[in-house]
């Protein structure tokens, strides 16, 4: 006689990087970081002394950031980045970089981004952030785009693909309501990026090159007027095309494209321990 029957539940979704204590501790110093690079302008006030640099801060912090992102990604790495893991991230960092360039001056349809939510979700946050990074760094050495903005862009896209793998039920959500949270991070996320490389973008410019540009003498009123009026003139109709790409690319493409993810992860079992040992012995009859 057998007991009543369990139902097991459906297998936990595995991860290509699990984050331990070392790698929490470094992306939340990085993050802390990179927010105050970000946003000094709000932060400080008029007569903090960081105002007083403020031609040279913009560049501090990108020389400060792409050191932290490096230990960032080198922490992860220590943590749990096996082969079969770097190999996934070469090939969805190729992948990114490759899809970058298509819309580069189209409005913003860089359909990069929606690879990367789907990537996140799938893999999870620390794979999301290091792939992030290094799919940006990537495309910055393809297109020629090296500049003093691409450790704010690699650490945006970080936190972009990272946020996609902090999104709720990713053992048991699946199917249209699935896809439809990811169009909808993807929206709102592809706005957040835009907004937070505007700031990075507009402490390099001249106070006296536009009436829109950072003031380090003006109060935090005044400066805000002028980041919502430089993200009104140089940006909306760019994050405007990049969220509604991702919006469309996710729903017409999601579902095989996590399908296609989720079946590379279960069969590089990046969970499972790779152990080295003796063939089995041979029993002899005694």
């Amino acid at each position: 006689m057998t007991g009543p029957r369990v139902t097991a539940p459906r297998d936990r979704q595995a991860r290509a990087v699990r984050l331990g204590p070392r790698s929490v501790a470094a992306l939340l110093l990085v993050s802390a970081v990179g927010v105050a690079g970000f946003g000094w302008p709000f932060l400080a006030p008029p007569d903090a002394s960081l105002n007083a640099h403020a031609q040279d801060a913009p560049w501090l912090f990108a020389g400060v950031l792409v050191l932290l992102v490096a230990v960032v990604a080198a922490t992860i790495s220590e943590s749990g980045l096996g082969p079969k893991a770097v190999a996934m991230l070469g090939v969805l960092a190729a992948a990114g970089a490759a899809l970058r360039p298509i819309g580069a001056g189209t409005a913003g349809l860089e359909p990069m981004f929606f690879l990367m939510v789907l990537s996140g979700r799938v893999l999870g946050p620390g794979f999301g952030f290091v792939l992030g990074s290094i799919t940006m760094f990537a495309s910055a050495l393809l297109t020629g785009g090296v500049g003093p903005w691409m450790p704010f862009q690699m650490l945006a896209m970080g936190w972009f693909t990272m946020g996609a793998g902090l999104l709720p039920g990713p053992d048991r959500l699946r199917g249209r309501a699935e896809l439809l949270m990811l169009a909808a991070y993807g929206f709102l996320a592809a706005f957040a990026y835009g907004t937070v490389m505007n700031l990075a973008g507009w402490t390099f410019m001249n106070t006296l090159a536009s009436n829109i540009a950072f003031d380090p003498d003006a109060p935090v009123p005044d400066n805000l007027a002028r980041f919502l009026s430089y993200c009104l003139a140089t940006s909306l109709g760019w994050d405007g095309g990049r969220a509604a790409m991702t919006v469309v690319l996710t729903l017409a493409l999601g579902t095989p494209v996590l399908k296609a993810l989720r079946r590379a992860t279960r069969r590089a079992a990046f969970e499972t321990p790779v152990t080295f040992g003796k063939p089995d012995e041979v029993s002899r009859p005694t």
